[in-house]
């Protein structure tokens, strides 16, 4: 898509950070998405790790390969977070017990923010914004630290 404005072609990841922030504006909302959704990561990955290890390592592979065609820098930060995650669940007792109680509480936090927002969340329209829920957070951080991504 080319920007006018701009004078240039708007990046896929910018396209979709910007589509996903339309429905968190609002503080309490996106303070709820700041809390929730990395502890939302940690969670899949020990759910799909209970299953069968590989299945989480191929899940791991699969969402960085969607990163990598976003962007480099965030690609680079999800897969440091992402193996972090993995490796915590060595050391964490029962970590799938955890992993399923904090997925229903976050989720439901999650919700009761798009309830505050007043808007529905973004990956009932299309579930890519599943994956695009982290990006919209490390879009923050790196702005607020004048990185580029």
């Amino acid at each position: 898509m080319y920007s006018q404005a701009l004078g240039r072609e708007i990046r896929r990841v910018d396209r979709l950070i910007g589509h996903y922030a339309e429905s968190h504006r609002h503080p309490t909302n996106v303070l709820i998405h700041w809390i929730c959704v990395p502890i939302i990561v940690w969670c899949t990955l020990a759910l799909i790790h209970a299953i069968h290890p590989w299945l989480a390592y191929a899940s791991y592979v699969g969402a960085l390969v969607y990163y990598v065609r976003l962007s480099l820098p965030f690609a680079i930060t999800m897969a440091l977070f992402a193996g972090l995650c993995l490796a915590s669940l060595s050391v964490v007792p029962h970590a799938a017990w955890i992993a399923l109680a904090l997925f229903v509480i976050t989720w439901v936090l999650q919700f009761y923010g798009h309830h505050v927002e007043g808007k529905k969340p973004s990956f009932l329209e299309d579930l890519q914004y599943l994956l695009v829920g982290p990006l919209f957070l490390l879009a923050k951080a790196f702005r607020k630290l004048g990185l580029s991504y």
